[in-house]
């Protein structure tokens, strides 16, 4: 639940995307291709798209889900330091698509891009296992090992892997199939909202999925995860090739960039810090306008409007920052609570990634449930406020809050003696299920919150720049890991480590806990206080698709 994929593929979209593909045949199609069924043909892209998809989700779960473990015990690092690594491999991976997104656009290609991004891929994640050596069973015999790397080498080549499969990650994502590939410009908000609310639902099975296996595999052949990694990026990109040699990968419309909306923010800044205000024109309504041509801008009238439509959605996009941060405890301080807890369960030992499937589990049931209210809460009454996004807030700062309880009451559990990749390690005698309700309220978070955000982002602005108001709903999502990332340095700095302690039984976790669930619940309060003026619009179109929605829209939101 914690990798935002916006840009992956699903069957249900894609089937959606090939029923127009069938209308416009592309040029330069081999006669081979044009003489097959189109439903022969609709399939053959479904299985290679979801095989892609399948294949990064198991390389980057296969790496998040093994991060803290390996940088504790192989590189010695201290807690605060691999949950920080952690949580900047997962932001940079979600930011990674917008630079590949663009790149492709504008500078190389998206065939270029994708090859050399499938090369980077590979490349990162064959050197993980370089790092991770030596194994016990690749040993020639007890004095001669295959090979033997200094600490210091050890991690340079460990975050060169990692930066070379998070850029890796982002091409894949970005080009495969970008969101603007699926064909929802006709759509209602009604329409809208279960396509986000089944598109989230089948991204989170495929994560359980994912998690399922890699636990499996952590239990039967552990030692071998590090060759299955690179053996499933080769297979990837051995189907992304296929994929671009049958042209199977779409390309869609450039209408807008994202960096001219970035260049319409800096000029207006450059411009109203340089201007005093009595010089300001009558006409002038918002700041943005000094990037006008009319003003002595560079800019036409179009792209200010547009990116004035888009800076409405910064208040929305700010507030899911924090909550990010939330999700991201999933990777970093619950992962150290069920590390240090007792992971035995009717005579085996659970893997540490069993416990993430428990946070994707409440949300593959409440999708169906809300697909069924659906209708009720685009056609209620009231004053516009839907509950969705905020009872997911909310329900993020009581997971972080149980979280906090539950470290109190793990730690009055005597510690006994647990070995966890060959290392045995002093960890506390309470049960890991005990840690369920926090994971089980994170998942009921982003089962109301994620597809609701996305439907905002995607619906509330014009058709030529919803692509964009997407990419800034990633990299406001990529802030919130990095933003989690400079919480636990703080607390670990502010406090000489006492909230984010090495050895949990010697610290006081729980206060980052309480901190941070603080800080979400005055978070969750700031959004519920603007909540109302999305919502209002987005009914308030609702109620008039038989008119033209977007001639009402953007004065509905100038309010």
């Amino acid at each position: 639940t914690y990798s935002i994929g916006f840009t992956d593929m699903q069957e249900k979209q894609l089937l959606n995307h090939m029923a127009d593909k069938e209308q416009r045949p592309l040029p330069g199609r081999s006669n081979h291709d044009e003489n097959l069924s189109q439903s022969a043909k609709k399939f053959q892209e479904a299985v290679c798209v979801l095989l892609v998809e399948l294949c990064e989700r198991f390389t980057f779960f296969g790496i998040v889900c093994n991060m803290i473990l390996f940088c504790t015990v192989r590189l010695g690092y201290r807690n605060y330091q691999a949950a920080i690594v952690n949580m900047c491999f997962v932001g940079t991976s979600v930011l990674t698509p917008v630079l590949a997104g663009w790149l492709a656009e504008c500078l190389v290609g998206r065939i270029k891009l994708v090859c050399v991004c499938m090369f980077l891929h590979f490349l990162g994640t064959a050197l993980l296992p370089v790092v991770a050596f030596p194994f016990e069973d690749v040993y020639i015999d007890r004095r001669h090992i295959l090979h033997m790397l200094s600490k210091r080498e050890q991690k340079i080549v460990f975050y060169f892997a990692l930066l070379t499969a998070s850029l890796g990650i982002g091409g894949i994502r970005a080009i495969v199939c970008p969101l603007s590939a699926y064909n929802l410009e006709d759509c209602g908000p009604k329409e809208l909202f279960s396509f986000f609310n089944w598109f989230n639902w089948l991204v989170n099975l495929n994560s359980a999925v994912v998690f399922v296996s890699i636990s499996y595999i952590q239990k039967s052949v552990a030692r071998n995860l590090g060759f299955l990694i690179p053996f499933v990026s080769v297979l990837m990109a051995m189907i992304t090739i296929h994929m671009v040699r049958g042209e199977m990968i779409y390309k869609p419309k450039t209408d807008s960039s994202l960096l001219t909306t970035f260049g319409v923010i800096a000029s207006a800044l450059k411009k109203t810090c340089c201007v005093r205000y009595r010089y300001f024109s009558g006409s002038m309504t918002n700041w943005l306008d000094h990037a006008k041509e009319n003003y002595g801008g560079q800019y036409s009238e179009t792209q200010v409007e547009s990116t004035k439509l888009l800076s409405r959605l910064f208040p929305l996009f700010a507030f899911q920052i924090l909550y990010r941060t939330c999700i991201m405890q999933i990777p970093s301080g619950y992962y150290l609570q069920t590390m240090n807890s007792n992971l035995h369960f009717s005579g085996f030992v659970l893997p540490v990634a069993a416990m993430n499937v428990i946070s994707i589990v409440p949300l593959l049931i409440l999708v169906p449930i809300l697909e069924q209210i659906n209708s009720c809460l685009f056609n209620a009454k009231d004053t516009g406020r839907s509950p969705t996004i905020f009872i997911g807030q909310l329900s993020a700062a009581l997971s972080v809050m149980v979280a906090g309880f539950s470290e109190i009451h793990r730690k009055h559990f005597p510690q006994v003696e647990q070995t966890l990749s060959e290392e045995v390690l002093l960890v506390s005698s309470m049960p890991c299920f005990h840690l369920a309700p926090q994971y089980i309220l994170l998942g009921v978070a982003e089962a109301l919150v994620t597809p609701s955000c996305s439907l905002l982002a995607f619906r509330l602005v014009p058709e030529r720049i919803r692509g964009i108001s997407m990419h800034f709903l990633t990299l406001f999502n990529g802030a919130g890991c990095f933003m989690g990332a400079f919480f636990v340095h703080t607390a670990h700095a502010g406090t000489q480590g006492n909230w984010f302690p090495h050895l949990l039984h010697e610290g006081k976790l729980e206060r980052f806990f309480f901190f941070l669930a603080s800080l979400m619940m005055v978070n969750t309060l700031g959004f519920w206080t603007i909540a109302h003026r999305y919502w209002h619009s987005l009914r308030q179109s609702y109620g008039n698709l038989g008119l033209h929605f977007y001639g009402n829209l953007p004065e509905t939101l100038m309010k």
